[in-house]
């Protein structure tokens, strides 16, 4: 068995990385001249982290990460804090917490671990510029015209993937009026916040924002309108000093401003193609569900391969039907609930969802349930 993928992200490189372990050939298109190291994703879900020791990954990721044995709701007037203990996920997943690793040290990490495999190539610089099929193969030509054959391939080539477009799948959904600023700072925060967790969900009725701490840098996620590129970009440090306010300005290492979407691709499959991560799926970061969830497609969609491959097991079609509707119901609609939960302008409402949120944390049976939800095992349980 042959398999091209296209995208060397997280979950193109974690796919071939699945298939190679079991001897089938891989062949990894990447449009980008190298491997991408810009602040992307970075937290980690307890059921991912068990699929990454399954892979042999998981030390790597634990050494070069932090350990988030919490994460919090704190709302920015009052100061309430609704902080949610992972440790009651114990017994149902071997990692009762979150891990705080960026994207880009994943996919180097999972390059260097190809390497073993002469079986895989990854050819960068390569994009797809078209894509035929017929019953017992599939042919992919790149830009430069290099043609590729092979048994299946894999769309892993993110928001406007040139395998979705090629295959002419539509990708229905919206797109959010604000757009997401990140700026990343070492100030220590956490010895300036009270009880600061490494996982932050600031709501506020005049500005939201996330607080993420990954190694040797705070990541500060706040939402804005209608200034241009240049106001966004400038703004960071009248932004930091809302989240703290001191008289040195702050030390800023990196600034990202995207848009976001909320999109979900109308079939995964198309004949011997597939799509996965945000080439099948797009959402707002809140949350961190959009990385793991592709992770859990890559995976899903690997396994399906590899008894294929192995005993001739043809599960192909449940690939979308467990894969899609998580996609639909589940990580778009909870990370929507994510935002509007913290974009609530309305004081009395605030103070309602903050009370409510406090109550369920501070219950252990409705924290484990709201555990259970936010960190994707239900989710994964209720696919499979």
């Amino acid at each position: 068995m042959k398999v091209i993928i296209s995208g060397a992200g997280p979950v193109g490189l974690t796919t071939a990385l699945a298939l190679a372990r079991e001897g089938i050939e891989v062949t990894v298109l990447e449009r980008a001249p190298e491997l991408a190291t810009d602040l992307r994703a970075s937290t980690w879900h307890p059921p991912t982290l068990d699929m990454m020791a399954d892979l042999g990954l998981i030390d790597d990721i634990l050494g070069g990460g932090l350990i988030a044995p919490t994460f919090q709701v704190r709302d920015r007037q009052t100061g309430a804090i609704a902080e949610f203990d992972m440790g009651l996920l114990k017994g149902e997943t071997d990692h009762p917490y979150r891990v705080q690793y960026e994207q880009f040290r994943f996919t180097h990490l999972v390059a260097s671990r190809l390497e073993a495999f002469p079986h895989v190539q990854v050819a960068f610089g390569t994009k797809v510029a078209s894509v035929d099929q017929d019953a017992s193969r599939i042919r992919v030509v790149t830009e430069e015209g290099v043609v590729h054959e092979a048994d299946w391939l894999i769309g892993c080539d993110g928001a406007y993937s040139a395998v979705r477009a090629a295959l002419g799948i539509e990708f229905p959904g919206l797109t959010f009026p604000e757009r997401f600023f990140v700026v990343s700072t070492p100030f220590r925060f956490e010895n300036h916040l009270n009880r600061l967790s490494y996982v932050n969900y600031v709501a506020d009725t005049d500005e939201w924002c996330v607080l993420l701490k990954v190694p040797g840098l705070w990541r500060c996620l706040f939402p804005t309108n209608e200034e241009s590129d240049e106001e966004v970009l400038a703004s960071g440090e009248r932004r930091l000093q809302g989240v703290f306010a001191k008289p040195e300005p702050y030390e800023t290492r990196h600034r990202t401003l995207y848009r976001v979407h909320q999109r979900v691709a109308q079939t995964y499959r198309k004949g011997r193609a597939f799509l996965a991560g945000d080439a099948a799926h797009l959402n707002n970061p809140i949350g961190g569900m959009g990385m793991n969830g592709g992770l859990h497609d890559g995976l899903n969609l690997a396994e399906k391969l590899i008894d294929l491959h192995r005993i001739g097991s043809d599960r192909l079609d449940e690939y979308e039907r467990e894969r899609r509707h998580v996609a639909v119901d589940h990580i778009n609609a909870n990370t929507a609930r994510n935002r509007e939960m913290l974009a609530e302008r309305d004081p009395a409402a605030r103070k309602r969802k903050q009370d409510e949120l406090c109550r369920i944390a501070d219950d252990p049976v409705a924290a484990k349930a709201y555990l259970m939800k936010s960190s994707m095992i239900n989710t994964l349980r209720r696919a499979a």
